[in-house]
């Protein structure tokens, strides 16, 4: 992922600003469910997927208007909609990218450590769907790629990418949660999976990229996106939604097998802090970058909402739940384009759609489905 880490877009309250007086609109006291005669939030997931699948490639196995790391975020949200369908319709898919993307990036490895971390995470959710150890597998020797990113550098964690010039906080959040996640699904290696996944998350912890807001920023160093020896301080760099969100599942699968009561609580302070601090008048989430996110920005939002979705199993707070359905529902009635599209400002207007805002919205309502059928 590159580009829009390394830059500053214009403040968040600025931003707020402006897309607050768009006017999304909440209901009802739990953030709204769809009124009647509007289609219910499964609904409007399958008219989103059928629009997200128009841009699936099947030659190349990815999706052709949104880059690499996005397509491994797509085929997540395809992934925990066939869950929540209880559909096998996409299994061939799934096995269709599993060769046919591999042409593109052998291995799913390429320079940048945290392409490579959304390529994981989405083989273990594949492979939690469909039992195919070959996505087991396949997200084991990814993370093998990614260990070698580790040096003292900073006293420890990964680099953004094999230049080793950044450490940033996306690309630590996702070798931590892949390594929580590994360690809960294989249990020949969950010792050494866990040992990373403790070791990674003392490291980050102290590390103080999570500011005194209890927000994440970008990483360590210089606000240009460098880091030495002598350059390890919190860079001040903008708090994406999706820094908020990787490290939430990453802690809820840590918290599975390490009893420690502070990785739930930080959990907690992190997703309180995002759903207060990152969001609009009406409760709509935005990120600084808003309205022109580049390639990458579009797809930081659902990204987060995914992630909280996975902490409400387990920390069933009622304000997580009125966030995720306030925002699923002012996708649906003010960032929808034609043909069930999803622009990226999740406030409205909608200003065009492609493969990254749409699987990013879907993340949002397709967790909308998840938190109405775990009732």
């Amino acid at each position: 992922m590159r580009g829009i880490i390394r830059r500053i877009g214009i403040s968040a309250l600025t931003a707020f600003a402006l897309v607050a007086s768009s006017g999304a609109a909440k209901g009802g006291s739990d953030g709204g469910t769809p009124p009647a005669n509007s289609p219910s939030q499964q609904q409007r997931a399958a008219r989103g997927i059928k629009t997200l699948q128009g841009w699936y490639n099947s030659s190349t196995g990815l999706y052709t208007n949104a880059g690499w790391w996005n397509s491994g975020n797509a085929i997540t949200v395809l992934v925990d909609f066939a869950r929540i369908s209880k559909s096998t319709q996409y299994n061939s898919l799934l096995a269709n990218t599993y060769t046919a993307a591999q042409k593109t990036n052998p291995g799913f490895l390429n320079k940048y450590y945290d392409d490579e971390g959304w390529w994981a995470l989405a083989w273990i959710d594949a492979f939690d769907l469909t039992g195919d150890q070959r996505y087991l597998s396949i997200a084991k020797s990814i993370f093998a790629d990614m260990a070698n990113g580790w040096d003292d550098t900073c006293g420890g964690g990964i680099w953004w990418s094999k230049y080793r010039r950044y450490k940033n906080a996306i690309a630590n959040e996702l070798f931590f949660s892949v390594a929580a996640h590994l360690a809960n699904r294989d249990s020949s290696s969950s010792t050494q999976y866990l040992d990373w996944a403790n070791r990674e998350w003392k490291w980050f912890a102290g590390s103080g990229m999570i500011n005194a807001q209890g927000l994440i920023n970008d990483g360590l160093g210089t606000r240009t996106g460098r880091t030495s020896a002598t350059e390890c301080k919190n860079n001040g760099q903008a708090t994406w939604s999706y820094n908020q969100g990787v490290v939430l599942g990453g802690l809820t699968e840590l918290a599975q097998l390490n009893p420690d009561p502070s990785l739930p609580q930080t959990a907690q302070k992190i997703a309180t802090a995002a759903i207060t601090n990152l969001v609009d008048t009406n409760g709509v989430m935005h990120d600084p970058c808003e309205p022109n996110c580049g390639a990458d920005g579009p797809q930081f939002k659902g990204i987060f909402v995914r992630n909280l979705v996975v902490l409400y199993g387990q920390d069933p707070q009622e304000a997580y739940k009125s966030f995720i359905n306030t925002n699923a529902n002012s996708i649906w009635t003010h960032a929808q384009g034609t043909n069930f599209r999803f622009g990226q400002v999740w406030s409205g207007p909608f200003s065009g759609g492609n493969a990254a805002s749409q699987s990013s919205a879907l993340d949002a309502i397709v967790g909308a489905v998840i938190l109405q059928d775990a009732q």
